[in-house]
C-alpha cells in the first residue's frame, strides 16, 4: 500500500452464506482525509466497515488499513494489530450509560492496551481538546447528547489510533452539537489522522473531502461533493415553489411525467431536472402559472435521491 494512503481496498466481496452483502468493491482513502460512506440502511456500508475494523474477514479481495494488509486468511495477530491502529465510534453502542465517564474512559484504555501513565496524560489532553467541561464522576446516562459526542470521539482516541472509523456518530443530536463535533473532526483530520464517517445527514458529507455512495452491496459513485453534483446534474436543477395548494395536486402529476428525469419534494418546494431542458420554453408558461421557478445548484440530497434512491423507485 502506498504511504500516502490510510486505506486501501480491493476487489471486496463479503458472502454470508448466498447473499453477497458486499460486491468487489475497490476504493482507497489519503491519511489526514475526511472520507464519506453513505448509502441507504442495507447497502453494505456496515459490513465494509467491519471489515476495514478487522472485526470481519473478506470472503473474497484485499484490504490494508494504518499499513495492516489483510485478507480471508489473515492471522488473528494480524487483526490484533489493526485494532490497536483504528478508533471506532458509532451513535450507540460506544460508551456505557451505567458508568460514569472516568470509568468508562478506563475501560476503553483497558481494551486497547494503554498503560496507566499514558492514559492519564491521554484523558487530560482528549477531554481539553474536546472542551469536557463537566466532572468526569458524572454518569454518561445523565450527560446531553453533545456531551456524550465528546466523551465517545475521546474514547476512539485514546490509543492514538491512525484511522477513526465514526459510524453515524451524530444521529440524534442538535443542530448546534452537530456544528461542534464536525468542528472537532477537522480538528482530528488536520492532526494527520485519517477520518472515514458514516452519515445520513447530507450538510454533514458536504464537508467531507470525497464521498463514496454505496447501493445493494456495490459502489456506485465516488468524488469530491462538488464534482459528484456536477456530473450527476450537468444542466442544473429547477426549484417549484408552489403558489396554492392546487399546485401540489399538479406536483404529485408531474412525479411521474414524460418531461422531467427527477421531481421531488425538496422541503415545501421541488426540485427537478428536464430530460430535454431545450423544451423549457414550451413549459415555462403552464410552470409559472402555477410555481414560482428558479434555477438553482443541485444539492448532495439531490445526487443521494438520483443515484441511491432512484433505482429503486
Amino acid at each position: 500500500m502506498p504511504n500516502s494512503k490510510a486505506v486501501e481496498v480491493r476487489h471486496l466481496t463479503v458472502r454470508f452464506g448466498d447473499f453477497e452483502a458486499v460486491r468487489d468493491v475497490s476504493f482507497s482513502v489519503s491519511r489526514g482525509e475526511i472520507f464519506g460512506f453513505l448509502g441507504a440502511n442495507g447497502a453494505g456500508k456496515t459490513t465494509t466497515i467491519r471489515v476495514l475494523c478487522g472485526l470481519l474477514l473478506p470472503s473474497e479481495g484485499e484490504v490494508w488499513v494504518a499499513g495492516e494488509n489483510f485478507s480471508d486468511t489473515t492471522s488473528s495477530e494480524a487483526s490484533l494489530r489493526l485494532k490497536e491502529k483504528v478508533g471506532y465510534m458509532s451513535q450507540k453502542f460506544t460508551l456505557y450509560n451505567d458508568l460514569s465517564v472516568e470509568e468508562n474512559l478506563v475501560f476503553a484504555a483497558a481494551l486497547r492496551r494503554v498503560d496507566s501513565q499514558r492514559f492519564l496524560a491521554r484523558k487530560k489532553q482528549l477531554l481539553d481538546f474536546v472542551e469536557f467541561d463537566r466532572d468526569t464522576r458524572i454518569l454518561v446516562r445523565d450527560l446531553p447528547g453533545g456531551l456524550k459526542q465528546q466523551v465517545s470521539l475521546a474514547a476512539a482516541l485514546l490509543h492514538e489510533p491512525e484511522v477513526v472509523f465514526l459510524d453515524e456518530p451524530t444521529a440524534g443530536v442538535t443542530p448546534a452539537a452537530r456544528a461542534r463535533f464536525w468542528a472537532l473532526i477537522r480538528q482530528v483530520a488536520a492532526s494527520g489522522k485519517t477520518v472515514f464517517v458514516t452519515t445520513h445527514y447530507m450538510d454533514e458529507a458536504e464537508q467531507c473531502g470525497r464521498v463514496a455512495l454505496m447501493r445493494a452491496g456495490q459502489l456506485i459513485a465516488l468524488d469530491g461533493p462538488a464534482e459528484l453534483k456536477r456530473t450527476t446534474f450537468p444542466h442544473g436543477l429547477l426549484e417549484l415553489d408552489p403558489l396554492s395548494e392546487t399546485a401540489r395536486t399538479t406536483a404529485a402529476k408531474l412525479q411521474g411525467s414524460e418531461h422531467f428525469s427527477l421531481f421531488e419534494p425538496y422541503g415545501m418546494r421541488y426540485h427537478a431536472e428536464l430530460k430535454n431542458p431545450a423544451a423549457w420554453e414550451t413549459l415555462r408558461v403552464s410552470l409559472e402559472a402555477e410555481f414560482r421557478v428558479k434555477a438553482v445548484p443541485p444539492t448532495l440530497e439531490d445526487v443521494f435521491i438520483r443515484l441511491v434512491e432512484g433505482a429503486t423507485r
